[in-house]
């Protein structure tokens, strides 16, 4: 018995993702209140086809340093918009010890179409950049 309750324990923590001392952030608030009046913040939806970020949708989600792909959704413009927006793919190649506020940018106020670019990027505190092995 006790031996099972071992075995199930180390398959747990096996399947846990650990964070070391290097890592990677992406979040879909602003940096600062934007001055272009078509720019929104985004929700990340998936980074790697994985979703379910309990934190809510402007939370920052740790990532490996390395490629990426992300599946953004950006809040609507227009107050009482009655419908989504379009998710937008996008491609990011993370830095070790990097946070990317990722917006989206609007066609116009009323268009459902929009793209995803890198609001900012700044440096994570605590976080220091290992040699790769």
């Amino acid at each position: 018995m006790r031996r099972l309750i071992l075995l199930s324990v180390v398959a747990l923590c096996s399947s846990c993702q650990t964070w070391g001392p290097t890592w990677s952030e992406v979040t879909g608030a602003f940096w600062q209140p934007p001055t272009d009046f078509n720019v929104a913040p985004t929700s990340i939806q998936t980074v790697d086809g994985k979703g379910a970020f309990p934190l809510g949708a402007y939370a920052y989600v740790r990532v490996t340093p390395g490629p990426h792909t992300l599946s953004l959704a950006a809040a609507p413009l227009t107050p009482g918009w009655k419908g989504g927006t379009d998710l937008a793919p996008m491609q990011l190649d993370a830095e070790p010890c990097k946070r990317y506020y990722i917006n989206g940018k609007y066609d116009t106020r009323l268009s459902a179409s929009w793209k995803p670019f890198v609001g900012y990027v700044e440096t994570i505190a605590g976080c220091t950049v290992t040699a790769a092995k």
